[in-house]
């Protein structure tokens, strides 16, 4: 029978060989490892309250971005993210803006992204406005843009009168109501100049060469076109209205606009318009003073200011809202008929017990 070779032990070189490539193999494992958690292992944290941004305001230091990230509990490790962007020198190149974060992203991609500064836009409506402080408000609630500077730019007549050829009366017919989308740290010079684009959009050669037509600069069109936005919502009434009050115009008719009133004594709420509020010492008082008020008692929208540009011919110089409140007006041609008109709706309030 015969014996089985005895295995002989490997040469020591080799041993050593074999010992060092395990202990090599280890820690590279161990390293690999080490590096995936802090590079590309999830870090940012899901919200249990929709998607979740993060604020840089300009010139905020690298430290204002840590402390957000951990206040607001974006992170799982904060501590990893600091690690990486200070090995990406991140600190040194910190970029203001308004970032989506993604729950799942690791640091390097969180890094990458604030790093290249991709910014998720600001999405919304500018609503309609009838004083500066209110337009102001809008803003600064969606943008970075500061308060006290936009004000102040609203103010600046030299600098209205140089940028936009508007004054700090007229620079209000700049704005149109409707969305707009901007970077979050938009300043407010930059607001403006926005706005300014989008008004000089709007204003295309044929929208001019019909304000010419019609005797009117677009910032009087403006002016006209939130008079009729405030006199009535209804689309079919609206061009109804501006013949209205172009005929009083080109006739030498005061307008006696009863919104004007109203936004001179800063009471919008009045359903009905008293004989002392006729008395108002104001410029936007059209019961005294004949032709356009010298700004716009609202921001108009593109449906009033077509409806100055495209008003309807007719002969009427009267209106007056219906008795049954439907938001459509009566016209009339003559003041006679107006007046039954509007002993009609008087009726109307008196009965409602409507007194202011």
């Amino acid at each position: 029978m015969s014996q089985q070779p005895s295995s002989r032990p490997a040469p020591l070189w080799w041993r050593v060989v074999r010992a060092l490539m395990v202990v090599l193999l280890l820690v590279g494992g161990v390293g690999f490892y080490q590096a995936w958690q802090l590079l590309w292992k999830s870090n940012v944290a899901a919200s249990a309250f929709g998607p979740a941004y993060l604020y840089i305001r300009t010139g905020a230091p690298f430290q204002a971005v840590l402390d957000s990230l951990t206040r607001h509990e974006l992170l799982r490790d904060p501590a990893t993210f600091e690690q990486v962007a200070r090995w990406r020198d991140y600190p040194g190149h910190v970029q203001p803006g308004r970032y989506l974060l993604t729950p799942g992203l690791g640091n390097s991609a969180l890094v990458d992204k604030l790093l290249q500064g991709p910014q998720d836009t600001v999405a919304f409506t500018l609503d309609a406005f009838k004083y500066k402080p209110q337009l102001v408000r809008q803003i600064v609630r969606q943008l970075e843009a500061d308060s006290g500077q936009l004000r102040d730019l609203l103010n600046d007549n030299r600098f209205l009168l140089r940028r936009y050829q508007l004054d700090t009366t007229t620079i209000l017919t700049l704005f149109l109501p409707g969305p707009y989308r901007f970077v979050w740290n938009t300043s407010a010079a930059q607001f403006l100049d926005s706005a300014a684009a989008t008004h000089h959009r709007f204003w295309t050669p044929q929208r001019r060469q019909q304000a010419d037509s019609l005797a009117l600069s677009p910032a009087q069109v403006h002016v006209l076109a939130s008079i009729v936005q405030r006199e009535t919502s209804e689309p079919l009434d609206k061009p109804i209205i501006a013949g209205v009050y172009l005929n009083r115009l080109r006739s030498g008719m005061r307008l006696q606009a009863d919104p004007t009133l109203l936004w001179a004594i800063g009471n919008f709420g009045v359903k009905r318009v008293l004989n002392k509020d006729k008395l108002v010492d104001s410029p936007y008082n059209t019961y005294k003073h004949k032709g356009l008020p010298p700004g716009p008692i609202t921001s108009a929208n593109r449906q009033s200011l077509n409806a100055v540009l495209k008003p309807a011919a007719h002969k009427f110089f009267f209106f007056c809202a219906r008795p049954d409140r439907s938001g459509f007006s009566d016209f009339a041609a003559t003041y006679a008929e107006h007046k039954r008109n509007a002993r009609r709706y008087q009726h109307t309030l008196d009965s409602l017990k409507i007194l202011r």
